[in-house]
């Protein structure tokens, strides 16, 4: 599938802070850990590679990298990872700046193809995950070994997203970046 994301690849605070609360996870069972190598925030989907042209691929890139063009890099900042049903996960903050980047994203496609086929639901939750639940069970003993965590928080700064080709194979979500497209005027 084709999809804007944000990766993490060169922010070493945050895998610190990940690697904290995943350790603190250790023994747990029902949760697949997600690697730092693929610690991601999920943010626009385009569609199936199959489905999607190459040539549409390539004009929703350039309408996105022309919106991104006009923006700031963002900041993010990480403090406690939360419970939710289907992850454990952090939900970033400010979520404001991130949510222009994506309405940026979304615009960029509905360039493309017309606002009626963006996919995705307007309403989002930017979050980043760092464990998938595999199972069914309380949250108490997460959420306690959670809180068992003293850690600061974290911000990052996001100048650049990801359109991705993305599959989830063995219950883990890996990619290839089909390219970066920079917030704020290209330094190359």
């Amino acid at each position: 599938m084709y999809t804007f994301h944000t990766t993490f690849d060169d922010q070493p605070e945050l895998h610190r802070l990940v690697t904290a609360y995943q350790t603190a996870l250790d023994g747990l069972g029902g949760l697949d850990i997600i690697p730092l190598k693929w610690l991601h925030l999920t943010m626009q989907g385009i569609g199936f590679t199959d489905e999607v042209s190459t040539d549409d691929v390539d004009a929703i890139a350039a309408a996105v990298t022309s919106r991104l063009k006009a923006m700031e890099p963002v900041e993010l900042t990480f403090t406690r990872p939360v419970t939710d049903p289907e992850a454990l996960q952090f939900h970033v903050q400010p979520a404001k700046g991130i949510r222009e980047v994506r309405r940026a994203v979304r615009a960029g496609i509905a360039e493309v193809w017309g606002a009626d086929r963006v996919p995705d639901p307007e309403i989002w939750t930017p979050h980043v995950s760092i464990a998938y639940s595999n199972s069914d069970g309380p949250a108490e003993p997460y959420a306690k070994a959670l809180d068992s965590v003293e850690a600061e928080p974290v911000t990052v700064r996001v100048s650049q997203i990801q359109l991705i080709v993305i599959d989830r194979d063995e219950r883990l979500y890996r990619w290839d970046t089909h390219m970066g497209v920079p917030l704020g005027p290209s330094t190359d």
